[in-house]
């Protein structure tokens, strides 16, 4: 016997309707998890924020729902997706290195829990009241972008001690990150004997000028800021460095896995994997308000020997001896 489609259809409505109560709702009471990245997606850093979730008892696609949105860099609609999620009231924001979405997301809501990692001070961005006792919907990791920044910029120095003209790359869009490091890296080679030449690029072709421009007037060598646009921009960087044979020095690994000569940061895995542990603790009813910020305890310094020689430089046996990783 055939059934037509809408005896099928009706027949299908019919067994919903007949769904006990009971399980209808459970169905619906699984949690969402609204996550932002400033940068590209990442199979790691999902990874690893899973594994934090995990930590907890929480699987997605089991008893946790995560919509993941990467920004590329691009923070344009950042205010409508935070919104988005306080409409549908998702269980939790999360914003792991997404700090503009951080801010947004605190701005918009006091209720539904928020946690971030940030590199700068998360007190003086307003998203807690104190790092051990936030006091408010907020609460995750702190990766401490100025004793970063700074080791970042005297590790180039020491790589390549000649270099005293440094071009730093800054993204105006992400204006909280760009001003904290563009103030950080200023403090950090007065006290080196460094000249600084700032450099602004937001989009693609705007990086490609930044790189012409050095046919004026060349720096010796390159500094690039960690944020996510750049992340995103990684190969385009790392081509471009080498075209133009110019030392640079990046905040994520990732560049340096595509050809980048070296990085020092924040070992972003442990950013993501701890965000999904607070998610996670949250999901099972902490607060928080009750939940310390963590601070970042590991950083990673990585070494493309293979970039080294192509540019010609001699890396010290002191760097290679401290080198996280060496890509040879």
């Amino acid at each position: 016997m055939t059934m037509k489609r809408r005896d099928f259809i009706t027949l299908l409505g019919g067994a919903a309707a007949a769904w006990p109560i009971a399980a209808r709702a459970q169905q619906t009471a699984v949690p969402v998890i609204g996550f932002v990245n400033a940068g590209s997606a990442n199979d790691s850093k999902v990874r690893a924020f899973r594994k934090g979730l995990s930590e907890s008892g929480y699987v997605e696609g089991q008893n946790v729902t995560v919509e993941y949105h990467w920004l590329d860099g691009q923070y344009g609609g950042v205010a409508d997706l935070v919104a988005d999620f306080i409409r549908r009231r998702v269980a939790v924001i999360a914003v792991p290195i997404a700090t503009a979405a951080a801010i947004a997301a605190k701005a918009a809501t006091a209720t539904i829990p928020i946690v971030f990692s940030v590199g700068q001070d998360p007190v003086r961005l307003g998203l807690v009241a104190s790092l051990a006792r936030p006091g408010g919907n907020a609460t995750g990791f702190n990766y401490l972008n100025q004793e970063v920044d700074a080791k970042r910029l005297a590790l180039l120095h020491e790589l390549v001690p000649k270099a005293v003209r440094i071009a730093m790359l800054l993204d105006p869009a992400n204006a909280t990150n760009a001003e904290s490091t563009l103030r950080n890296v200023q403090e950090a080679a007065v006290s080196l004997g460094l000249q600084l030449r700032i450099l602004n690029a937001g989009t693609s072709r705007e990086i490609d000028e930044a790189f012409a421009s050095f046919a004026h007037v060349r720096p010796d060598a390159l500094f690039v800021t960690g944020l996510g646009f750049f992340t995103s921009r990684r190969v385009q960087l790392a081509n471009l460095a080498a075209r133009e044979r110019m030392p640079a020095a990046y905040a994520n690994r990732q560049i340096v896995e595509v050809g980048g000569l070296m990085s020092y940061g924040t070992a972003q895995i442990e950013a993501f994997h701890q965000v999904g542990i607070y998610a996670g603790k949250i999901l099972k009813g902490a607060k928080p308000a009750d939940l310390p910020v963590v601070q970042s305890t590991k950083f990673e310094f990585i070494i493309n020997l293979q970039t080294a020689k192509l540019l010609g430089i001699d890396v010290p046996p002191s760097l290679l001896a401290i080198a996280d990783e060496v890509i040879e």
